[in-house]
């Protein structure tokens, strides 16, 4: 195999807090699975663990090709700070305050880029699912999270963007409404993520009827048109979904806008959710598709491997 050919394949991992997913591709334009494993993290035995475990599975993969990686993408559960080159906001704890990439690069003797695990989804459905297959000539892509916390990632021209904080497309933590949200592990109330996240919505159920239910429960009861709070809480989601998404089109106006996560499976929001984001775009005008992902646990490890593409 030539140094050409090795340059083509994309290697990519999703570090997540339970298990780090490696994958080869082909390449960028033939994006064929040459190899695709797992391994625990291990995040409760320490950085240092982790580290090891990585270098574990690239050793794995490069064994699995015959050649070694010549550079690595890596999708993050936290953010890393440009600046600094320290990771934070990780539910893995023992990898906050770390400078992961630098050790990372110096253990495996190879280039590392590295984006948090919203933006690989947004690049991955750009890149290779439902943006690619539908909307091919989009320029500006925002992928939206929604499930246990609410993120985004932002795309532009086929790259993710990391901005000056490494905070590009952070929407989760946006304020929404002081008064209609507990305070937030970012220190806001209010904020996008204590109003709109899985868990927010199961609370605010509660709040109404004194009884614990699932999303999936709530979402049922609401469309079989037989549970008052559950409607309610509906109408909460595509009320502050509209108000919350329009603060974005103003600043961003993407081209297609992708949801993700296990509150972006309920219909509702991209029918009435998405009808209530023009009163609070500029003009009263939304025209913005909005859709759901193709490619679902495989976007964050794809679009980790196209960091380097």
């Amino acid at each position: 195999m030539n140094s050409f050919q090795r340059e083509e394949k994309l290697w990519g991992l999703d570090l997540g807090g339970t298990k780090i997913e490696g994958v080869i591709l082909k390449s960028a334009q033939e994006p064929e699975v040459l190899f695709r494993d797992r391994v625990p993290t291990g995040a409760d035995k320490g950085y240092d663990y982790v580290l090891g475990q990585i270098k574990q599975l690239v050793g794995h993969m490069e064994q699995s090709v015959g050649c070694k990686a010549p550079s690595l993408g890596m999708a993050t559960p936290g953010t890393l700070v440009p600046r600094t080159g320290l990771l934070k906001n990780s539910n893995a704890i023992c990898l906050n305050g770390k400078p992961m990439k630098a050790d990372l690069e110096k253990l495996l003797g190879i280039r590392i880029e590295m984006a948090n695990d919203a933006n690989c989804f947004a690049l991955a459905e750009t890149r290779l699912g439902v943006v690619k297959q539908q909307f091919p000539n989009a320029k500006v892509v925002f992928g939206i999270i929604l499930g246990t916390g609410v993120g985004g990632g932002l795309v532009v021209n086929g790259q993710a963007l990391e901005g000056f904080h490494g905070l590009a497309g952070e929407w989760g933590h946006n304020f929404l409404n002081e008064a209609e949200g507990p305070l937030c592990y970012c220190g806001k109330n209010g904020c996008n993520e204590s109003v709109l996240a899985g868990p927010a919505l199961q609370r605010y159920y509660a709040s109404l009827t004194g009884q614990s239910r699932s999303l999936k429960e709530i979402t049922e009861r609401a469309a079989a048109g037989l549970d008052p709070a559950a409607e309610a809480t509906m109408l909460r989601l595509v009320n502050y979904f509209g108000r919350a998404l329009g603060t974005v089109v103003n600043i961003i106006d993407p081209d297609v806008i992708v949801i993700g996560g296990g509150v972006g499976n309920i219909d509702r929001l991209y029918t009435e959710g998405v009808s209530k984001v023009a009163p609070y775009v500029f003009d009263h005008v939304f025209e913005t598709p909005v859709v759901k992902p193709q490619l679902g646990d495989s976007a964050g490890v794809f679009g980790a491997a196209y960091l380097v593409a």
